[in-house]
């Protein structure tokens, strides 16, 4: 595994934590970062004590994007590379990893750090912060899966308007528009997060995980080819120990003690 300080890791009680640790240049992402962090979310796929996964920040910022000084040098790489190399890999992992992720936004979320949170399965955020989309401020196209994910959240029109103007969005405005799921104050931020992964760690992991592939699929399939990949994954599902334990759990009046299996 990469060993480097501007990534914190963690696995407590089934839930993998990824910190991004840039605090003084508000955790923006240079290679090291990157690369770490692709490779913590291999070992959150391969790992099975890990059945969610949260990924956030320290200080003042959730993450500010792409450090513009690795990419201004006389020998800097094109931008292109980075994001096809550092970001590209990320989305994509984030979105086949077999767990829940959850980003959870304690301070400004910009450029291609709001598209690294929307890439998420769930997004949640203290009310003092934001998300921007601040591509165009300096003459780029939203990448990290930015065109992808924010128009299927929030609809064309509005995806358009936050894109060209690089306006800033409120924690509040962005659950109300749908972009992210809920806004919790910040006295009760860790709380609230804690809880939430927490209990998506004691879910039926297998089960969620078939739930995540076909929400994966749903904008890409017509009805019919949905149904059938309901079915298909609803087979599976009730092969799992947990939809046992579940069923078992409902008859007998009680708790039931899922174990991911």
């Amino acid at each position: 595994m990469p060993e480097t300080s501007f990534l914190n890791f963690t696995i407590e009680a089934g839930v993998a934590t990824l910190t991004l640790n840039r605090p003084d240049v508000f955790n923006s992402v240079n290679k090291p970062l990157a690369l770490a962090l692709q490779q913590y979310l291999r070992e959150c796929q391969q790992n099975p004590e890990v059945r969610a996964v949260l990924l956030t920040g320290t200080g003042k910022a959730f993450c500010a994007g792409q450090d513009l000084a690795e990419i201004t040098g006389p020998d800097s790489p094109e931008v292109a590379e980075i994001v096809e190399k550092h970001y590209n890999p990320i989305v994509q992992l984030i979105r086949e990893l077999d767990k829940p992720v959850v980003a959870a936004v304690n301070g400004v979320a910009a450029g291609a750090g709001a598209n690294l949170a929307l890439a998420c399965d769930i997004v949640v955020a203290k009310e003092s912060a934001s998300f921007i989309q601040a591509f165009s401020k300096i003459g780029l196209i939203p990448d990290s899966g930015g065109t992808y994910f924010l128009p299927r959240l929030i609809g064309l029109q509005r995806a358009a308007a936050l894109m060209f103007t690089g306006d800033k969005v409120s924690a509040q405005e962005a659950v109300q528009m749908g972009m992210i799921y809920k806004a919790f104050p910040d006295e009760s931020f860790d709380t609230e997060v804690a809880a939430l992964v927490s209990k998506l760690a004691a879910m039926p992991t297998k089960g969620l995980a078939y739930t995540k592939q076909l929400l994966n699929t749903t904008f890409g399939n017509d009805l019919t080819q949905q149904l059938r990949a309901e079915a298909d994954y609803q087979l599976r599902a009730g092969h799992t120990t947990d939809y046992r334990e579940g069923v078992s759990a409902f008859m007998e009046k009680r708790k039931p003690t899922f174990t991911g299996q």
